[in-house]
């Protein structure tokens, strides 16, 4: 019997008909980031196990749980990158980045790889889109980061995604506020789900993140860090609001948001979607600041800050949201009336392509019937038959296929200039990535 083979369970296949959401989410990605003057870099799918034990925290589900590790034929043990910030880092600090420029800017747009439980929006390969600026310690670059977020999520169209702020401190006043953590929840360890008792001796920041409901209503109570900041921390996360605020970027604050990696320091930031399309995976993305992680690499201190979002979470509320606002149909569909014709329709689907347009034909020919029913399948806006009669009037009629509007005639010499406009004239209004305030938006004004 022939085997069938079938995906890696948790690792999908992007296909035609939902393929162009993704292209449409990463050229908006792609255009807004740019504008903000970060610069794309691609880093291996692969990198040492180290590296992530170092930077995300040996202590937490993804390097204990959820890495997939394995061993290579030189005895070197290797971990499909989890997320982006350490590969990022790491490249920065392996080409020495911090001795060609003062200040670093860059995106990714890449698969990350966790072996954990599946839910809506969350898979085992998953696609990140993210951020990371090295070499600024102002409280302006987290709230450079969070504006273009937020910029980028309007430009996409989506509605009813808020930003969560918090500050989880730094080595000054954390300790202090940890010891608090673990008083607190030492008193209520029998009301703790087994990975949280264990969390309690090796990082008590993570029972906060934890999904476990009745770990959730214990931690509702818990300290809060925002009341151990020392005066530095303090101010930084004063200033922070304050400048969100004169953008009038909407926030608010969530004392309880750690985000699920060690390495953070500071300001934290959280993208939420109350959209049921996600059910319970609410979150899209987030980040914060890293001051100490690329010295825990073996660079020297460098402030950065980063973000990441979830390409496949935010495909999700734009299929939701805006259906249909990205499409591979072509403009024009080109058929023969008869063989005779068939050069011509090859030769005007070339030029018209060669012009920029999105022209399509049936290379197998077929009858006049037969290549109407594929321009109509193909979802065309218009069709082009060409004859023997068309090429020698000079002129062709363009016939609309969805729309009940008479066809007209168009001289052949004026036919590329037709489409165009037709073309400029009928882009989907959300092709519109510029970032321009939209009317409404609800990231667009502080409460």
């Amino acid at each position: 019997m022939t085997q069938k083979f079938h995906g890696v369970k948790g690792m999908n296949d992007l296909l035609p008909g939902e393929i162009e959401v993704w292209q449409r989410i990463e050229r908006t990605a792609r255009e807004v980031f740019q504008r903000y003057g970060y610069q794309e870099v691609r880093t291996p799918v692969l990198e040492d196990t180290a590296l992530f034990t170092r930077s995300v925290g040996e202590q937490t589900d993804i390097v204990g749980k959820e890495m997939y590790t394995f061993e290579d034929k030189g005895g070197r043990s290797l971990s499909l990158r989890p997320e982006g910030t350490a590969p990022s880092a790491r490249a920065y600090l392996e080409h020495a980045f911090s001795n060609r420029e003062p200040v670093t800017k860059w995106f990714y747009i890449g698969q990350m790889f966790r072996y954990e439980r599946m839910k809506t929006g969350r898979y085992r390969q998953f696609w990140q889109i993210g951020c990371e600026t090295y070499g600024v310690s102002e409280p302006t670059q987290e709230v450079e980061q969070m504006e273009l977020a937020v910029r980028f999520i309007e430009a996409l169209g989506l509605q009813d995604v808020s930003l969560s702020l918090n500050s989880l401190g730094d080595d000054q006043c954390r300790p202090a506020y940890q010891a608090q953590l673990v008083s607190y929840f030492t008193e209520h360890l029998s009301a703790l789900c087994a990975d949280c008792q264990e969390r309690l001796v090796n990082n008590p920041l993570r029972i906060l993140d934890c999904k476990n409901v009745q770990c959730q209503a214990v931690a509702k109570d818990a300290p809060s860090v925002l009341s151990f900041l020392c005066e530095p921390c303090r101010s930084h996360f004063d200033e922070v609001k304050r400048q969100l605020t004169l953008l009038k970027v909407r926030f608010q604050i969530n004392p309880q948001m750690v985000r699920g990696l060690d390495y953070y320091t500071r300001t934290a930031f959280e993208f939420i979607a109350a959209s049921p399309v996600l059910s319970t995976a609410s979150s899209v993305g987030g980040g914060g600041r890293y001051d100490k992680l690329l010295s825990s690499l073996g660079g020297s201190d460098t402030p950065a800050v980063g973000f990441g979002l979830g390409l496949d979470r935010l495909c999700l509320l734009m299929a939701d949201q805006a259906p249909g606002v990205s499409s591979s149909a072509p403009l024009v569909f080109l058929v023969n009336a008869d063989p005779e014709s068939k050069d011509a329709v090859l030769e005007w689907t070339s030029k018209l392509r060669h012009a920029g347009l999105r022209a399509e034909m049936d290379a197998r020919g077929g009858s006049l019937k037969s290549q109407m029913k594929r321009a109509d399948k193909s979802r065309a806006r218009f069709a082009l038959v060409i004859g023997q009669r068309e090429i020698a009037e000079g002129r062709v009629q363009l016939k609309s296929l969805h729309q009940e509007v008479a066809p007209r005639t168009v001289e052949w010499a004026h036919l590329e200039s037709e489409l165009k406009d037709e073309s400029n004239l009928n882009r989907p209004s959300g092709s519109n990535s510029g970032g321009e305030k939209r009317p409404g938006s609800p990231m667009g004004k502080v409460s």
